[in-house]
């Protein structure tokens, strides 16, 4: 006879909101994560197909991230829904969400055991007997933004939907119970991922069943889902042909003819052109991939000015000799990064030492020409 007492399995049920006895039908019991997804054989091997075709260079890009042989195979593409899928996996798990936005837009994840997650981190940070830390999910969430990325780049380049984009990965250690997975059926890639240590690894991800039906769709030449389909959409011709055919405002002219000065004369509602801007953006991506080379050493150096001497000239020098430069008394001088041109400053004194106040830094155009 039972105390009242929850047990581990039951507390880890109720947080991820699914009934651990195998009831259901109540809200929160799980019912919907009994569901089926409805692909058919034939989806499953489009998905499956198609994530094969990016494997080559999945691995590619994490071999020169890690900086060692990575090789990442499969994938073998499943339906499934939350409660068997579960039983693969092992207690504790590493998962990372990736929501697609738009596109395809609905729930997408990857999984890795505590172990594949330990490896990875320990391969890019270059350390030993490392811990799932702040700094480790950075890594895991980095990794699996360069998959993602990859991803996307090869559906565009497949179904030539350009509005395909997602949320930052996100990446947490918890038991496999309180993962994030979709409540009802979904669809499940298994990779086999090589770190040159001898071992394979399992990476599973996830995909919702919008996601998935979206995906499949478009690789088989469907229409686009709606919310691609709206952006792609023809635009508003004003009150002609939308609203019920609401015909324009015509003044009348004399002898009874329309005044068709707003359609075949002067143009009308005229608006200004918004070009983007030509300097280049950092995105969200970019933004994160900084971070694996914040420790980086670089060299800086500032330059006084510049002057062109025959070798003669060179060899006549010695001690006292004056060398006129390039630069006027009172000009800002050069700041360099590895040689390239980054800012200009004023050279100060700092307790008997030089120093430079930057007052000005080069503009990433003028740093692109100075590249040229």
């Amino acid at each position: 006879m039972s105390d009242g007492a929850l047990s581990q399995d039951e507390i880890d049920a109720l947080l991820a909101g699914v009934d651990s006895s195998g009831g259901g039908g109540g809200p929160g019991s799980g019912g919907a994560a009994s569901t089926k997804p409805g692909a058919s054989d034939e989806d499953r091997r489009a998905l499956q197909n198609f994530l094969t075709t990016t494997v080559d260079a999945q691995s590619s890009n994490l071999s020169m991230m890690t900086g060692s042989e990575v090789s990442l195979k499969g994938p073998q593409v499943e339906s499934t829904n939350r409660d068997s899928f579960l039983q693969q996996l092992p207690d504790m798990v590493t998962a990372v969400k990736a929501d697609f936005t738009s596109g395809f837009p609905g729930e997408h994840a990857f999984l890795l055991s505590e172990d594949t997650a330990k490896s990875i981190a320990s391969l890019m940070n270059k350390e030993e007997n490392i811990t799932l830390d702040e700094m480790s999910m950075s890594v895991i969430g980095e990794v699996v933004s360069q998959l993602v990325g990859t991803q996307i780049t090869a559906l565009t380049q497949k179904t030539g939907n350009k509005s395909i984009a997602s949320t930052p990965p996100e990446a947490v250690n918890v038991p496999k119970a309180v993962a994030a997975l979709p409540g009802d059926g979904f669809m499940t890639a298994t990779y086999q991922l090589g770190l040159g240590d001898g071992k394979t690894y399992q990476i599973w991800e996830i995909f919702g069943s919008d996601v998935s039906r979206d995906i499949i769709q478009a690789l088989n030449g469907g229409a686009a889902p709606a919310a691609a389909a709206s952006a792609m959409a023809a635009p508003n011709t004003g009150g002609f042909f939308g609203g019920g055919m609401d015909m324009p405002n015509m003044g009348m002219m004399g002898g009874g003819m329309p005044n068709m000065g707003g359609m075949m004369g002067q143009p009308t509602n005229v608006q200004q052109v918004q070009f983007p801007s030509l300097v280049p953006q950092p995105t969200n991506q970019e933004q994160g991939n900084i971070g694996l080379i914040m420790d980086v050493f670089m060299e800086m150096t500032v330059e006084l000015g510049r002057t062109r001497k025959l070798i003669k000239e060179i060899l006549g020098m010695g001690e006292g000799t004056i060398i006129e430069l390039d630069k006027l008394a009172g000009e800002p001088v050069d700041i360099l990064v590895n040689h390239k041109l980054i800012a200009k400053g004023e050279v100060v004194v700092i307790d008997e030492n030089f120093g430079v106040r930057v007052t000005e830094i080069v503009s990433p155009m003028e740093r692109m020409s100075e590249m040229g």
